[in-house]
């Protein structure tokens, strides 16, 4: 149930973005993609996701592929909360009366049990983003893609998802893979951390974090401070 990636590269025309990335990312390991804009983050996800090939190498995912929840709830509008959430279960051929269980089950699990019947322009970014995340654990595939999905809301609003990923993690070990381009957000939640140089991408550096440091600020805070030197002498090159 691994993703194995070899060799990968991905090109339009003749500007590569990716170039020869090899990792293997272990069944419910938690990985945080870190990169300046542009590095090529979001289409490593895509590639990962199915929704463009490789012009190079190859990725390995499991059969029932892969969940993809984005920076945008992109909830559909005219539809509630459970509703939007209930669509996707009708994808996977569930009956109405299991859907609506399945949503309301998935709705406590996000803590949004009370907001079900509220449409999109009525929840608040943080709302919206656990309305998303419950549709992305409704498709119930091995693995959850996230594409910055927190880097539109408030410091507060963002640690308390940060808080409730972890929790949901830690509940379903399934395989996640979370792009993002804030150090201190993928120092608190990955258990590795691959570090995409500029354009084009590839691995530069790599860490595993012992959730230890994740929980003392002292060692999370200099673990920061390290992987930002790090990413900015990767930009200082790129400006080069």
């Amino acid at each position: 149930m691994s993703i194995i990636i070899e060799s990968l590269g991905k090109d339009y025309g003749a500007a590569p973005v990716l170039e020869d990335i090899s990792t293997t990312i272990e069944d419910g390991e938690f990985v945080a993609v870190l990169g300046a804009s542009g590095c090529g983050k979001s289409t490593l996800l895509n590639v990962i996701a199915g929704l463009e090939p490789p012009s190079a190498g190859s990725v390995t995912v499991p059969e029932a592929g892969a969940a993809l929840m984005f920076q945008d709830a992109a909830l559909l509008p005219w539809l509630t909360a459970r509703a939007n959430i209930e669509l996707a279960l009708e994808l996977r051929g569930l009956g109405r009366a299991e859907r609506r269980e399945r949503a309301e089950e998935l709705l406590r699990l996000v803590h949004l049990g009370d907001a079900g019947g509220k449409r999109p322009h009525e929840l608040s970014g943080g709302m919206r983003q656990r309305a998303s995340l419950a549709r992305a654990l409704g498709q119930d595939r091995p693995i959850l893609l996230m594409d910055e999905p927190f880097a539109a809301l408030d410091a507060i609003t963002r640690e308390l998802l940060h808080d409730e990923l972890e929790r949901l993690w830690e509940l379903h070990r399934r395989t996640v893979v979370f792009v993002t381009h804030n150090v201190r957000e993928a120092v608190r939640l990955g258990q590795r951390i691959l570090l995409l140089s500029s354009r084009p991408g590839r691995i530069a550096a790599e860490w595993r974090i012992d959730p230890g440091v994740r929980r003392d600020p002292a060692e999370a805070a200099v673990l920061t401070r390290t992987i930002t030197e790090r990413l900015r002498e990767e930009i200082r090159q790129h400006a080069h």
